[in-house]
């Protein structure tokens, strides 16, 4: 089964990193030569002969179901991915508004904008093209909440919604996780918001069901908690430990919980499933051992063990099923069945045995698993679990078997000598304590070390950050956690008011010291370990130590083990060359944000939108500037006052290091006192400015000092880079960033000097709208590549149809984060002439659920 399982967990792997689903033939003859493959290896060693040909043929016999296993993963997650992607929204309805009749689907979640929720839809307007039976089932809405309340939401209550909606779209950057892949994997096919709330008509009968009940049940109870601990720092805390909705955690807390490696204590796991289990399973079976029936005991009818997997199992199902089924759940769930279901039959399954069951039931329900993070750090941690016990049980064997030779010796040296009478009972009662007391200890202490050590290649690969805190923090905080706040929070959604208020303070209160400890532990700046992210060679090499490390004693150079995670701790230089400058426009929706890097200098230009919109700041911004191992800025450029441009600068001065804050602010705009508390020197960007890092030229073009009133596009700050020429008679490659200009500063820049508007590369002037990008002003700057940033189907329209055919009319290289994703351009100036290199997110990280780019 270990073969099987895994072979199938590979082929699935393999088929969510595909660009494209292939068609039907390749899968089949895929899935033939898997076959024909295993066969032949049976086949070859079936021939061998000699002393190791019966451990030959076992190993064949493996590796034949291996290979047929992972063909027949890829075939079934192709099948399985066939299924979801023929329902979609048809091309033309995107952003138009449409009726749909359907019903609250999944608890809501609240913001301050509004309500997120899921939608199941029933019918969609009568005029749907071609088969209505290929259009989504389910889409995830947003309940505007800014104009009016939203109303009280409930799973299954029915609704005929106004809404518009668009195709599954998720902003798309470099070295971060992709969003796309979260809704294929929850089978949403169509996300939007309700466009006309006033105009939202009340159905008639509720829908019904076994999931639409739990979900409706999630709801109330994180009403109850939301009501009890209403204003109460940690309360998102309390209600990710009791319904799994993990939407109300603070950014505090989640920094908080990020720094200490404390993160999974909040997703309800195997350690809260198996608590609820062995609470329930205590429970019924001591009740069981209390019951009896004219005076025959009830024990002896039905056997107290087999009483405690029939009140555990039930338990942990309907646990499961409160915390949202994700990934780790469920993984601790099938081990529990397929544990209980071995003791039930009286047969004893090695506990890896468990876990491939686990693998292949999680991924035979859901084969876009793979691409969570929970997923791999949930089983990853538990396979570390059973490798280091696995050693640990040879271990003890071993010291088992020579403690026993040498206890004979010891009685055929000496026939009359009796350990029992030679010690008294006490102190032999003590000892024997103490040893298991370090026993458990010691045996705590390893499994603790081995979970850091397999997760910290990917913590890092997926937060660019490696908590050197985390085992300390873990060691304290796992059993608070699990026996002191889970337990109360759980009782607070079991016990009836007002006894539940009591526990949930309880709760809250345990958690808020457990946060003091933690800031205590997390304050130095070494606590947190910030490097780039990982390639695959570098995490190969890591994996490969992991397992040297934690292999039995005996096992040869183990010692030697740190040397394999020398690429993951000193991963190989990736910045320009002295004299060159990399431009990375990134994709934060209707908003600008750029980085520009040459040797060993950064500047931010822009931070995209900020908590007022998408908080793209923090969701994106600061993240790529983590994934790049970038820990500090030298320059934080905001251009100027716009949400979009500036929001996100608060959260880049709050996580990341910035030197420097220069802008087109206004004075009294709140981001000049917060950089100066962060520690930035403050500067206004003034038309002249000029500075030189590595060979690279950085010049401020606008705005000019007789520029002080008007609007804030036309006090934006336009910032030209460029590095020099490699030859007598060349030219410097230059970027332009533009920032949101329009037409009359366009024509004023040209009147001062337009050959200092020469660039190759263009970030185009306020996202493409029709008031910039003049012709005059296009020709002047005579872009190679022009970069387009704006939102995917944004309300304002850019780029301007009119506006982008302009460019595409002078064969520019075109590029656009909405339909590109991040777009990342490297100067090369080795090439003659210099060139540009550009890559788009969308092009090099494409997956088979993206919509083709020209759609």
């Amino acid at each position: 089964m270990r073969a099987m399982w895994s072979g199938f967990a590979l082929g699935v792997i393999g088929l969510q990193q595909q660009p494209a689903l292939p068609r039907l033939p390749g899968r089949i003859a895929l899935l033939l030569a898997a076959l024909v493959a295993s066969a032949w290896v049976l086949r070859w060693f079936a021939h061998r002969s000699g002393s190791s040909a019966s451990s030959s043929r076992a190993a064949a016999g493996w590796a034949a179901v291996w290979i047929a296993s992972a063909g027949v993963g890829f075939s079934y997650a192709a099948w399985r991915a066939d299924l979801r992607l023929a329902r979609a929204l048809p091309a033309a309805w995107e952003s138009r508004e449409l009726s749909v009749d359907g019903y609250v689907a999944s608890a809501p979640e609240y913001g301050a904008d509004g309500a997120r929720f899921l939608f199941a839809v029933r019918s969609w307007p009568a005029h749907a093209p071609g088969d209505a039976a290929r259009l989504p089932t389910t889409i995830r809405l947003m309940w505007p909440g800014r104009d009016a309340p939203v109303p009280a939401l409930e799973p299954g209550m029915r609704w005929r919604l106004p809404v518009r909606v668009k195709r599954p779209h998720a902003n798309g950057n470099f070295g971060l996780r992709d969003g796309e892949a979260a809704l294929i994997e929850r089978n949403v096919r169509a996300t939007g918001y309700v466009s006309a709330p006033a105009r939202a008509v009340r159905g008639g009968r509720d829908a019904r069901g076994v999931g639409i009940a739990v979900e409706r049940l999630r709801a109330r109870l994180r009403a109850r908690i939301d009501a009890v601990l209403d204003g109460a720092r940690h309360r998102g805390i309390v209600v990710a430990l009791a319904t799994g909705a993990q939407d109300a955690v603070t950014d505090a807390d989640w920094r908080l919980l990020r720094r200490s490696g404390t993160s999974h204590l909040v997703a309800i796991s195997g350690l809260h499933l198996a608590f609820v289990a062995a609470l329930a399973g205590g429970i019924a079976s001591a009740a069981w051992r209390r019951i009896g029936w004219r005076g025959r005991a009830a024990a002896h009818v039905l056997p107290a063990q087999t009483v405690a997997l029939l009140g555990a199992v039930p338990a942990a199902v309907a646990y499961a099923a409160l915390a949202g089924f994700n990934v780790p759940v469920q993984r601790a769930l099938w081990m529990l069945v397929a544990g209980a279901a071995a003791v039930a039959c009286g047969r004893n399954v090695a506990r890896s045995q468990s876990f491939a069951w686990a693998l292949g039931i999680v991924l035979l329900i859901d084969p876009w698993a793979v691409t969570s993070v929970g997923f791999w750090l949930s089983f990853g941690a538990v396979a570390a679990i059973l490798f280091t016990a696995a050693g640990d049980v040879r271990e003890r064997r071993h010291d088992g078997a020579r403690r026993g030779d040498a206890a004979d010796g010891d009685a055929h040296a000496n026939p009359d000598a009796n350990p029992r009478r030679a010690t008294p009972r006490i102190v032999a009662a003590l000892a024997c304590v103490c040893a298991s007391l370090v026993a458990r200890v010691r045996s705590g202490a390893r499994i603790q070390y081995a979970v850091t050590l397999a997760l910290a290649p990917l913590t890092l690969y997926w937060f660019a950050q490696m908590p050197l805190i985390g085992p300390l923090a873990n060691a304290f905080a796992v059993p608070w956690v699990g026996t002191l706040v889970t337990p109360a929070a759980l009782a607070g959604i079991l016990l009836p008011a007002p006894l539940d208020a009591f526990a949930l303070h309880a709760a809250h209160r345990l958690f808020e010291l457990l946060a003091l400890a933690l800031g205590a532990v997390t304050r130095p700046s070494w606590a947190v370990l910030h490097l780039a992210q990982p390639g695959a060679w570098a995490l190969g090499c890591a994996a490969l130590g992991i397992v040297w490390a934690l292999a039995p004693r005996g096992w040869p150079l183990r010692w030697a083990a740190p040397v394999t995670w020398l690429p993951l701790l000193l991963p190989a230089p990736s910045e320009p060359p002295p004299g060159a400058f990399r431009i990375t426009a990134l994709d934060v929706g209707q908003g600008t944000s750029v980085l520009v890097e040459t040797a060993r200098h950064t500047l931010l230009f822009d931070a995209g939108p900020g908590p007022e919109s998408t908080h793209a700041g923090e969701r994106i911004v600061v993240p790529s500037l983590q994934a790049r191992g970038i820990g500090r800025v030298d320059t934080l450029m905001i251009s100027h006052d716009d949400a979009d441009h500036a929001g996100g600068a608060a959260a880049v001065l709050d996580e990341i290091g910035v030197d420097a804050l220069v802008g087109g602010l206004a004075p009294a705009h709140r981001l000049w006192a917060s950089a100066r508390a962060a520690g930035a020197a403050t500067l206004p960007c003034v038309a002249g400015q000029h500075w030189q890092w590595d060979g690279v030229d950085f010049d401020v073009l606008w705005p000019g000092a007789d520029v002080r009133a008007g609007r804030s596009n036309d006090r934006c700050c336009v910032l030209r880079v460029s590095a020099p020429p490699r030859s007598a008679n060349g030219e410097p490659v230059a970027a332009l960033l533009a920032a949101d200009i329009e037409a009359v500063t366009e024509r004023t820049l040209l009147a001062r000097n337009p050959h200092a508007l020469r660039a190759q590369l263009l970030i185009v002037p306020h996202h493409g709208s029709r008031t910039s990008s003049t012709e005059p002003f296009v020709d002047a700057v005579e872009p190679r590549v022009a970069i387009f940033q704006a939102g995917y189907l944004n309300r304002f329209r850019h780029p301007h149809p009119a506006v982008y055919a302009r460019y595409v009319a002078r064969d520019i290289v075109l590029a656009r984060s909405d339909r590109d994703g991040a777009v990342r351009v490297d100067l090369q100036p080795d090439a003659v002439p210099p060139t540009l290199a550009v890559a788009r997110y969308r092009d090099t990280r494409r997956r088979y659920w993206m919509a083709p780019a020209d759609e």
